[in-house]
């Protein structure tokens, strides 16, 4: 007879298949053979979060820099603590696989009031899952796998879940069960006469507009070649970087400044590639794009979603982009000096705008930048000073550098971090929250601490929630409400935890306090006093124009 393994080991063989090196999760009587798989093997590293929220976040951030994320977690609550996650993993199209328990086979969906079971778990997760599956046998549970995995890895990407009941983790299945993986489904190929449509209508053009979001992450090369010859590219803020915003044709992620929609109206053509030109970067769809506009993205689904295009193609943006830079370049059309003036003139403009609105905080954003200028990542929370200067003001030279929730929640920056960490060792990281944010997930400093990951966690502390306070004191005639909150000591309790802890009261110790931090590769809390050192002028995204 064939050696026999659990279908526990089974989930643990294949993950290790698919060069899977982190397992974030909470463990439970609803999934421990898997768990306890993935520690008798000693292969995949468990990383033990405090809360399936957390571990999903950590998974998310895992996923986005090598390519697959895996979660574990409890059935029941703990599967639905994690859904707020998913949300977050949809919007960012990570791709994760979340595993969940599920109850005995025998008393699944009978509401017999079994531990940990809750009325449609598998509905809740294909409501939170770009795909969701529930294993209903022991020998079907590696092809599930494979299949949950393929799904995940497929463009455009987004979390997986996969349930398993208890008593089929624990069953014995043949060893031989075991398969090979299995690659993502490939990209279509770049059609020549796609091709020849844009650049009908691109070469006709002589102020071209590139709108690049992340779908053109692997597009970098081609970006700079087209801004080379002259195209200005506004980038989205999950796209920063793409294009260096050094770069002399970079209108960076300067969206909603007046001088950048001003030089927006007087180009010609707006290629949006791989964007879905979201509501807070767009005034809610109300910012207008220069016609003709060609929208390039490889979800058939994203064509006219938000704008109306004169042009659609649905293809891989990094092969149409590179087809278009060729015959760019064959071109050989001269690159026009004064838009490249008029370029650099709005950014400058753009730029002291936002330091103006940053206040003394702008000091923050130079001091980050100087950390990390080494190649570090920033991952920020959804908080005042991450809306601000995270966003917009520090400065991206590479992709995948500046890391934040696409969904827009709060809460999930120190767990991305600690994901960003685990999935880049050895690279500086910097997480920036804020207080009232930070207490949603307050318990992932603990994780952090004990993963002694080199992460160093700004905590911006104003004592509640100040976007709320800005957009009361805009749009509420000033009446505020429920935006005070009672906070602790972060620097205390971070040393409760064994944390080294600083704390800034005055902005002269921006710069010398975040180096400090950085240098010693190892946790750190920086908690910023902002009541002390003063305030920041938001009133959170900006609203729609009416016209």
């Amino acid at each position: 007879m064939s050696h026999l393994i659990t279908v526990g080991e089974a989930i643990a063989r294949t993950l290790e298949q698919y060069q899977v090196t982190t397992v974030y999760g909470v463990i439970s009587i609803h999934n421990l053979p898997i768990a306890d798989a993935i520690g008798r093997r000693e292969i995949i590293h468990f990383t033990p979060s405090r809360g399936e929220a957390g571990a999903v976040t950590m998974a998310d951030a895992h996923s986005r820099f090598c390519g697959l994320g895996v979660a574990l977690t409890s059935t029941g609550a703990g599967a639905g603590n994690a859904v707020g996650s998913m949300i977050e993993a949809m919007n960012a199209c990570s791709p994760m696989i979340h595993i969940t328990g599920q109850v005995e086979k025998a008393y699944l969906d009978m509401d017999a009031g079994f531990i940990h079971e809750t009325p449609d778990q598998l509905g809740f997760l294909r409501s939170a899952s770009k795909q969701a599956f529930r294993v209903h046998s022991a020998e079907q549970a590696v092809a599930v796998l494979h299949k949950a995995i393929q799904v995940a890895q497929t463009v455009p990407c987004g979390p997986v879940s996969i349930e398993i009941p208890i008593d089929i983790q624990s069953t014995q299945i043949p060893l031989s069960l075991l398969s090979a993986p299995i690659e993502p489904c490939g990209l279509p190929a770049c059609q020549a006469d796609q091709v020849n449509a844009i650049w009908e209508k691109l070469q006709q053009a002589k102020r071209p507009l590139l709108w690049i979001g992340a779908g053109a992450l692997q597009a970098g090369d081609a970006v700079k070649r087209l801004a080379d010859k002259g195209v200005a590219v506004i980038s989205s803020t999950h796209g920063r970087g793409i294009l260096s915003d050094d770069h002399p044709f970079s209108l960076r992620a300067f969206h909603n400044a007046d001088s950048i929609e001003a030089l927006m109206r007087a180009c010609d053509l707006t290629l949006v590639a791989g964007s879905r030109l979201r509501s807070n970067e767009t005034k809610t769809w109300s910012l207008p794009l220069p016609h003709p506009v060609i929208q390039l993205d490889i979800d058939p689904l994203a064509g006219n979603r938000n704008y109306i295009a004169d042009l659609t193609v649905t293809g891989d943006c990094r092969s149409l982009l590179e087809a278009l830079a060729d015959k760019m370049e064959g071109a050989n059309q001269p690159v026009s000096e004064s838009w490249k003036k008029q370029i650099q003139q709005a950014v400058q403009q753009a730029e002291q705008q936002l330091r103006e609105q940053c206040g003394a905080y702008s000091g923050l954003s130079d001091a980050v930048e100087h950390a990390l200028s080494s190649g570090g990542i920033f991952v920020r929370d959804i908080t005042v000073s991450g809306s601000l200067w995270g966003s917009r003001l520090l400065k991206a030279a590479q992709p995948m550098k500046n890391i934040h929730s696409l969904a827009g929640a709060i809460g999930l920056g120190l767990a991305m971090a600690i994901g960003t960490a685990k999935a880049n060792p050895g690279t500086p990281v910097i997480g920036l929250v804020g207080d009232g944010g930070l207490m949603l997930g307050i318990g992932e400093l603990a994780t952090m601490a004990q993963e002694q990951l080199p992460v160093v966690l700004i905590i911006m502390n104003d004592n509640g929630y100040g976007v709320m306070r800005g957009i009361q004191e805009k749009y509420f005639a000033g009446r505020q409400y429920y935006n005070e909150l009672l906070t602790p000591s972060f620097t205390t309790l971070a040393q409760s935890m064994g944390i080294t802890a600083f704390t800034i009261d005055k902005a002269s110790d921006f710069k010398s306090t975040i180096q400090q931090a950085v240098d010693l590769k190892k946790p750190v809390v920086v908690e910023v006093l902002m009541n002390n050192i003063g305030k920041m002028n938001f009133s959170g995204p900006p609203q729609k124009k009416l016209f």
